[in-house]
């Protein structure tokens, strides 16, 4: 899915807002998202997952067309660890295996 299929996922979704308002929204939400993490702080969206930001130590690399050892500066790069809920949504298992979920007879 691409930005512009979102955008046309919720202006079908909400008619009473016109294409322009749906993408006036998605991009007002990905404007905050990432001036959060441009901050340095975390976003979690339960059922989603949690977006972070982690550091990476300057190091020394190779470039691959010529062998040449070049510096690569430290920086700075955005990470996303998946929620549970969606990761067994995905694998097409409920959201609670059976074995954990209580009995609904009393225990004698």
């Amino acid at each position: 899915m691409t930005k512009r299929d979102l955008i046309d996922e919720v202006a079908r979704l909400y008619p009473r807002y016109s294409h322009r308002d749906a993408e006036a929204v998605v991009n007002a939400v990905f404007g905050s998202m990432a001036s959060t993490l441009r901050a340095g702080g975390r976003i979690e969206i339960r059922g989603l997952g949690s977006f972070i930001v982690k550091q990476r130590q300057g190091r020394e690399g190779r470039n691959p067309r010529t062998g040449r050892i070049v510096s690569v500066p430290a920086k700075r790069v955005p990470f996303f660890k998946v929620g549970k809920e969606l990761r067994l949504r995905v694998d097409g298992r409920p959201d609670e295996p059976e074995s954990v979920r209580p009995s609904s007879s009393p225990v004698n």
